[in-house]
């Protein structure tokens, strides 16, 4: 049988990623949706034309991950494509917030995209695809966000070493580094403090992300940056110092914002609004 897995496919990039390869690809018999809220899977079962199984994990779980495999050895799919979209993110100085929920930023956008990447790749055939999804906060440290963006320089950096591993095996890796997108990340973050204003400015449509990234991988780039804001930023980082942007960045740098250490703005978990 040939399947898409999805994870983090409750809200999102995740859930539109699941929309966009039941509508694009035909071959595709399955896909298996994994994210924690089990309601919104089964939602998304009459609006999509492809089968889909559904299973309720949470990532952060050991064994959650070990469900998942377990479903791996029993069916056997031949998985054509992965997209690890699950994840969150807590803005506020580090310390500032539990050390569990620090943690399980790490557990969650790295440990567990590991995991699902590590177990599925015995079950990917030839012209398999695999997206990553990381953030434009990869491409420079970010006080205030340093916890989230060190995640995703750790799944930018991973998944393009994989990408080189993985060409014997004609199986694509594309990392997708998407800036502000309008998900429910920003929803919930800003019930503890209002978000900048300039980053609504390069506030980006989820499907737009989406498309972009799938075409992306099937042209086999190795990253997948949407609009001319988020890639000239990239290019800023660079070709600039990063002492030279944290500088600029700092609280007393000209046109700052000095945040309130008390102030801190919490993600969704199971979902990606990656911010640069």
């Amino acid at each position: 049988m040939k399947i898409a897995v999805v994870t983090g496919a409750s809200s999102g990039m995740g859930r539109e990623a699941v929309i966009q390869l039941a509508d694009r690809f035909s071959g595709l018999e399955e896909i298996w949706v994994i994210a924690r809220r089990k309601e919104r899977l089964e939602a998304l079962k009459g609006q999509v034309p492809v089968s889909l199984k559904v299973l309720c994990l949470d990532l952060a779980r050991e064994a959650d991950g070990e469900k998942l495999e377990q479903e791996l050895k029993q069916q056997k799919p031949d998985v054509k494509i992965l997209v690890n979209a699950a994840g969150y993110g807590k803005i506020g100085p580090v310390g500032s917030g539990a050390l569990a929920e620090e943690g399980g930023m790490v557990r969650v956008n790295c440990e567990s995209l590991v995991r699902v990447t590590h177990q599925v790749l015995p079950y990917m055939s030839r012209h398999g695809r695999i997206l990553q999804f990381a953030s434009a906060a990869a491409f420079l440290p970010q006080p205030g966000f340093a916890v989230y963006a060190a995640t995703k320089a750790f799944v930018l950096s991973y998944s393009r070493a994989l990408g080189q591993e993985l060409k014997a095996r004609d199986i694509r890796v594309t990392a997708v580094c998407p800036g502000p997108v309008r998900t429910e990340f920003f929803q919930v973050a800003e019930t503890g403090g209002k978000m900048p204003a300039y980053k609504e400015l390069f506030m980006a449509d989820p499907r737009k992300v989406v498309a972009k990234a799938i075409k992306d991988s099937m042209m086999g780039k190795p990253m997948s940056v949407y609009g001319p804001a988020m890639k000239l930023f990239c290019l800023l980082c660079k070709a600039v110092p990063h002492t030279v942007i944290l500088g600029a960045m700092s609280p007393g740098a000209p046109g700052s914002r000095r945040k309130d250490r008390n102030t801190e703005k919490t993600g969704s978990r199971g979902e990606e609004g990656a911010e640069p």
